[in-house]
Formats: structure tokens, C-alpha cells, sequence
């Protein structure tokens, strides 16, 4: 985990994971950082301001994304199962579906929560679903096939990051093993 000086790129704090944990999703969640691991099934909870690690917990699938609506965290595992969850208990509060003309969609990447909809990138692939939270329906793509980014230098250099500053209206994009960080700008008929 890292705080990043976004002008700079300077490492302002930084806390490793141990080497037995592949970390994945994370969100923010009040004032502590929520952490998935891939394939461990353990996810560990942090202080915000500390990176100091407060908490651990366990669920059932691996763990690809991590988000929250402000009440519920929202769990992707790669399959076409978003699984909301307590954000206290970790209790598994409901899951749904997602579909797009009726066809089930799989690989749900990574996750950001924007304006009421649930945004999910697909693995492997340069599109973002636009989800309706509440039945699982993609309401929109969001294509980034365009951006200017050195794709294909290795297997896994793909989009896999996705957030969102509230307090600024900004959303971010990247990928593993890109070099940058981008902003887009959405068209709003895409949200």
C-alpha cells in the first residue's frame, strides 16, 4: 500500500505485504483501507492515516475487487458475481449477477463505485463495465482501447486500476505494469 504525491510520484508512506499474500482490491472505507488477497481468501483491514494493520477477515472465493456504496462493500472474484458485503462484519449481505443482453460477464477485474453505478473492468480487455447495482444490468462500456499506453509487453500488462476522487470529480485509470497513471474525462451517457 502506498501513499503517492500525485504531482510528483514521489512514495510519501508505504507498507509491504508480506511475500505469502498476492494483495488485490482495496477501497477506502471511512477511516480504514480494505484489502483483498487473490487466492489466500484473507482480507486485511489498515488505519488510514497509519498503514498500521487493525483487523483481519475471511470469505469464501478469491478476491479480485474491492469497493463500497457508502453502506456495503462491494467483492469481485472473476466470475460474473458481485457479492456485497458488511463492512464491519464482512458478512456476505447479497450478491447479483451481471449481465448485458442477457449473456452473463465474467473476468470482473477491478472495481470503483461512481454516481450511483458500480464500474468494472473486465480482465484482460480495455473496456469498463457500467453496472446497475441494483440487478447486476450494464447499463454502458467505457472504451479504452485508445489510451496512449504500451500494451502488450508482457501477458499481464493490462488495464487493472480504477478510482475515483469524489471530493474532485476525477477518475483514474491504469494498469499492471503500465508506467502511468491516466485521468479520463467520461462522456455522461456513459455513466
Amino acid at each position: 500500500i502506498r501513499k503517492v504525491e500525485m504531482d510528483t510520484g514521489n512514495i510519501l508512506m508505504q507498507y509491504n505485504l508480506s511475500d505469502e499474500y498476492f494483495g488485490e482490491g482495496m477501497t477506502i472505507f471511512e477511516d480504514r483501507i480494505i484489502q483483498l488477497t487473490w487466492k489466500s481468501r484473507i482480507g486485511f483491514v489498515y488505519d488510514l492515516e497509519t498503514f498500521e494493520r487493525e483487523d483481519e477477515f475471511y470469505y469464501a472465493s478469491e478476491g479480485w475487487g474491492l469497493t463500497h456504496d457508502g453502506e456495503r462493500l462491494i467483492m469481485s472474484d472473476g466470475s460474473s458475481t458481485l457479492t456485497f458485503l458488511d463492512p464491519d462484519s464482512f458478512e456476505v449481505l447479497g450478491n447479483i449477477q451481471v449481465k448485458a443482453g442477457g449473456e452473463k460477464i465474467t473476468q470482473l477485474n477491478e472495481l470503483e463505485y461512481v454516481d450511483g453505478k458500480i464500474l468494472a473492468n473486465i480482465w484482460k480487455s480495455d473496456r469498463i463495465a457500467v453496472i446497475s447495482p441494483e440487478n447486476g444490468n450494464v447499463t454502458g462500456w467505457i472504451d479504452l482501447a485508445d489510451l496512449p499506453v504500451g500494451k502488450g509487453a508482457t501477458p499481464a500488462d493490462v488495464l487493472n486500476g480504477i478510482a475515483y476522487d469524489g471530493t474532485n470529480d476525477r477518475l483514474f485509470v491504469t494498469g499492471k505494469l503500465w508506467p502511468q497513471v491516466f485521468e479520463i474525462v467520461l462522456d455522461p451517457r456513459e455513466l
